[in-house]
């Protein structure tokens, strides 16, 4: 890849082609559990939250009535911070000169301003499009004046709160090679093998330390023990009107093949298995460009989902308010040389896979050198996503709709995706995983459910 190329895939400021395409896409923003006291306490004095994406800094806030506001961060008056105003419930308050700004971004005082002067009637700071799903705030940066796409319905902004968990984490790397490792299905087999199984009772919430669906022989495998034992991985992928489905096949025997069906929904959210009745939709939101949140939804179709305790795994390995991981380069990423001699492919824990990802993206610098990488035949999927990149980049530059969940034409039909994570027969598996995700779907306590038509949350023009 040709140094150009690289730079146009990876930046995502303002007026770059990159930020362009993704600004046409409802960004998450932050998480609701930003805003509870109960993790955050200044949060029960002045709910006021500084927040950069997309290489552009905003101020996000929420008024005595519950409502959120994302307002761009310079005020309007001379440029001060927004980010220190004072939250006063019916708006911020630039301590500057005291201008005041409701949740829709409208100047409501101008106080050093004559009596009488109607200055304020004519400012409004620029306010963002928001909507709450899923335990998040998500925003749309578009072209201010263009109407923003529907929301997507995908399973994890359909299913019930008491069914779906959100949780967040800062890396320290370009967005894109983050998520190019979650479209990589290789990967699994090496980065996160264990040399060692651990028991399936204590799996809830851990991946690849639950159980395959299916048997071998009567015995029923940990996902550990196949992705060990079976590490070349049958790659396909097929277009899809949200991006594209991925199968790994990995054959058992003659008469048994594990399969795992997972989604690259265009263009930053993967939509994988965590268990068999348990889907992980994982988005990388840029922050600038050498630094991006992940944002993992987690659905369930079968009960509900105990929030405490996955709240309190995860909680234990980041600092708050930020959500930054207490690993990382600053301490090798926990590495531990006994741990990769007899434990682990890695050596970089046990509990949380977590990390693994985190040092194969961070570990290849703040923005990959794609110069000097050598793709081979597993990489297909990460190939063909830079095409839909770079192909959608021109349509926007072009004043064209950006593709799947970003083009108003297809995002309301667009619902799903389905993953599976089995063992089926080798003979007829196509068949088998339509029939287990049909299953999985009908048996789920929400999936009859009618999802409302979206509405934006005050503030939002």
């Amino acid at each position: 890849m040709k140094a150009e190329q690289n730079q146009r895939l990876t930046q995502v400021g303002p007026g770059t082609p990159g930020g362009e395409l993704l600004r046409r896409y409802w960004q998450p923003v932050a998480m609701l559990d930003e805003f509870d006291p109960a993790l955050d306490p200044p949060m029960a004095i002045r709910p006021v939250k500084a927040v950069k994406l997309l290489g552009q800094d905003f101020v996000l806030f929420k008024d005595a009535q519950g409502r959120f506001g994302l307002l761009d961060r310079d005020c309007p008056h001379r440029g001060a911070d927004l980010a220190y105003g004072r939250n006063e419930g019916d708006g911020l308050r630039c301590p500057f000169h005291g201008w005041k700004f409701d949740v829709s971004g409208q100047c409501t005082e101008t106080p050093a301003e004559p009596a009488g002067s109607t200055l304020c009637q004519r400012i409004r700071q620029r306010s963002y499009p928001l909507v709450e799903k899923a335990g998040a705030l998500f925003a749309w940066l578009g072209p201010e004046g263009q109407t923003p796409p529907p929301f997507p319905a995908l399973d994890c902004f359909v299913a019930p709160a008491s069914h779906s968990f959100v949780f967040k984490g800062l890396w320290h790397c370009n967005w894109l090679q983050a998520f190019e490792v979650g479209i990589d299905p290789a990967h699994a087999s090496y980065l996160h093998r264990f040399f060692n199984d651990a028991p399936l009772e204590g799996s809830y919430g851990k991946q690849f330390r639950g159980a395959s669906a299916g048997d071998i022989g009567g015995e029923r495998w940990p996902m550990t023990r196949v992705m060990r034992e079976f590490d070349q991985p049958e790659i396909s992928f097929t277009q899809q009107p949200w991006g594209l489905q991925l199968t790994a096949l990995r054959p058992l025997n003659e008469a048994l093949t594990h399969v795992r069906v997972t989604n690259d929904v265009f263009p930053q959210t993967f939509v994988i298995p965590l268990s068999e009745t348990v889907t992980i939709t994982q988005m990388h939101v840029p922050v600038d460009d050498t630094r991006n949140y992940w944002y993992a939804f987690f659905t369930s179709f079968d009960a509900p989902v105990d929030k405490a305790t996955m709240r309190q795994q995860r909680l234990k390995a980041v600092t708050l308010p930020d959500y930054i991981p207490k690993a990382g380069r600053w301490n090798q990423w926990g590495f531990n040389p006994e741990e990769q001699q007899n434990r682990t492919f890695l050596g970089m824990g046990e509990d949380d896979i977590n990390v693994h990802d985190q040092w194969a993206c961070e570990s290849m610098g703040a923005i990959q050198d794609r110069t000097r990488e050598h793709l081979g035949t597993t990489d297909k999927v990460i190939m063909a996503h830079r095409r839909l990149l770079l192909q959608a980049m021109d349509t926007v530059a072009q004043g064209g709709t950006a593709p799947g969940i970003g083009d108003a034409a297809q995002a309301a039909g667009i619902t799903g995706p389905d993953t599976v994570d089995g063992i089926a027969p080798a003979q007829g598996w196509q068949d088998w995983w339509q029939r287990a995700v049909r299953d999985k779907r009908e048996g789920a306590p929400w999936s009859s459910a009618v999802e409302p038509a979206q509405t934006l949350l005050a503030g939002a023009k």
